[in-house]
């Protein structure tokens, strides 16, 4: 799709174990701007912007194939939840009651935990011009987590 110089591309990226399908999205302007996005984990894997010569270079960190990111990684460029951080001992205190939560860092619960948002599939809307819209529900008890949460994030 395009508009005045500005559009989004789309292509397969890869397939997840159990056969799911993996989207890696380009997004470009017409300033020579370029930003690849997957709906694996939201995963920004390259932002190629222009210096001021000219000269497009990848400005982050990230890696060209989707196997490199169903691997340990430190989260390059992923969308972090429903926490970011450790949260100590896996265990929170809502109101009167405490939630145990999923410990993937010895005994701490770290980015959302062992599935948490950077190892989810998220459904994809592609728009003009240039943006893409990211959606994942983050069911009842994932992770340990109280409640559903339904999350979006736009890239444009």
């Amino acid at each position: 799709m395009s508009r005045r110089g500005v559009h989004i591309e789309s292509r397969h990226f890869g397939h997840l174990s159990d056969g799911r399908r993996v989207r890696l999205y380009t997004l470009r302007n017409r300033n020579g701007m370029e930003v690849k996005i997957t709906n694996y984990g939201g995963i920004i894997t390259s932002v190629r912007v222009p210096d001021r010569e000219g000269k497009v270079d990848d400005v982050v960190l990230g890696f060209d194939n989707l196997k490199d990111y169903l691997g340990e990684h430190p989260c390059f460029g992923a969308i972090i939840g429903r926490y970011a951080n450790r949260i100590a001992g896996g265990r929170f205190s809502l109101g009167d009651k405490e939630w145990r939560l999923t410990c993937n860092e010895g005994e701490h619960h770290l980015h959302g935990g062992e599935s948490g948002f950077h190892r989810a599939l998220w459904g994809a809307t592609p728009a003009l011009p240039a943006s893409l819209l990211l959606t994942y529900s983050s069911r009842n008890g994932e992770e340990g987590y109280p409640g559903t949460l339904y999350a979006s994030v736009t890239y444009r």
